[in-house]
């Protein structure tokens, strides 16, 4: 599993690291857990659209059902929040309280990139008022826009609502994120959405602990990476003790915890079926424990993102639903097995996701 040298200690390659990186990922096999301990351990799930939450589910999970998320969604025990790297991310409500002010030195960051908008701009005195708006009903961007330019009509628009993004903890209320169901984007805050104040922002260490257990083994730029924090490196060191430290192939030091499954790197991966922005593919500086070198940046073009298809593992094509199929394109080659495999998890995501409808399943063109 592992190999040594007498300079940095064991050494975790890269077939090593993605089969440890999958099986936190619940993506060497399903696993037999209910949807909301499954946000939990993966610390949220990128939810930029309405779709790729159930995907990823589906992905990981026996037995999952869309009606599932879509119950979490509707009885607020999970929100879809901007948290890690600004982008909006499906949390469990508890985790939405204590992670969304873990990262707020990020989003106080991100407002630096608008100040020439917001000249003249008192943030505190928009945050005041944005909250009040947004808790007086739910408020589109549009009219976030409207009503904050009325009290600075000389900045800019969109750089009022961002700042208030960026200030404010704002959900995106039901019926958005649901399947099935169409929404425009409308927000409030965490705290007028669950009836319950803001709790104190997650330690770093405890972070570092669940980005370990549900992402690792990693290096800290891999957990900054991934949460859009900086100077996490204290946290690591504190934690030292704790941890076990590997290096990888290139002698980047990794951190992991002692308890955590590191399995063999011969443990045959099966394909899934990922939405796009998927976080596996996301949270790492170093991404070639799933994206092969040769296929980075192959899962967009120009403005689209597409589906990604792991193979053996590793990113090895993309997939697009288009009017009544299922379209499949590989990168490269597969093997008649593979090719096998692969026609059987496409059936198996269908039948989860679209039960009630038939498709054709083939190998083709996705990409332009």
């Amino acid at each position: 599993m592992t190999k040594t040298t007498t300079t940095q200690g064991p050494v975790l390659g890269t077939r090593a690291l993605n089969r440890a990186t999958l099986d936190r990922q619940l993506l060497l096999r399903r696993a037999p857990m209910s949807a909301k301990a499954a946000v939990e351990h993966l610390v949220g799930l990128q939810a930029q659209e309405v779709k790729p939450p159930y995907y990823a589910l589906a992905a990981r999970l026996d037995n999952f059902t869309t009606e599932e998320l879509a119950g979490l969604l509707e009885r607020r025990e999970t929100v879809r929040i901007v948290t890690m790297r600004s982008t909006i991310h499906l949390h469990t409500a508890d985790d939405s309280l204590t992670l969304r002010p873990l990262v707020q030195p990020a989003r106080d960051r991100e407002i630096n990139y608008f100040r020439d908008g917001l000249v003249g701009v008192d943030l505190d005195r928009l945050a005041t008022l944005a909250r009040g708006l947004v808790e007086e009903a739910p408020r589109t961007m549009k009219h976030l826009r409207e009503a904050l330019s009325a009290e600075w009509p000389d900045a800019d628009p969109q750089s009022l609502a961002i700042a208030a993004r960026c200030k404010l903890p704002l959900v995106q209320v039901t019926p958005r994120g649901l399947w099935g169901k169409s929404a425009q984007v409308s927000l409030t805050t965490v705290e007028h959405w669950l009836g319950r104040p803001q709790e104190p922002a997650a330690s770093a260490d405890a972070t570092v602990l669940r980005y370990l257990a549900a992402f690792g083994p990693a290096s800290v730029k891999d957990m900054q990476t991934w949460c859009g924090l900086t100077r996490m490196r204290p946290a690591f060191e504190r934690l030292r003790p704790r941890l076990l430290t590997f290096r990888d192939e290139n002698g980047v030091e990794l951190f992991d915890l002692p308890d955590a499954p590191r399995p063999d790197p011969e443990t045959p991966a099966p394909p899934r079926f990922l939405p796009e922005f998927d976080n596996v593919l996301l949270s790492h500086a170093d991404r070639t424990r799933v994206i092969p070198p040769a296929n980075r940046g192959r899962t967009w073009q120009a403005n689209t993102v597409y589906c990604p298809l792991l193979v053996d593992g590793f990113l090895a094509g993309v997939w697009r639903i288009i009017a009544d199929a299922l379209v499949i394109e590989p990168f490269g080659d597969l093997t008649k097995a593979q090719r096998a495999e692969v026609l059987e998890e496409g059936a198996y995501m269908l039948n989860v996701m679209h039960p009630e409808s038939s498709y054709d399943i083939r190998f083709g063109t996705v990409l332009p």
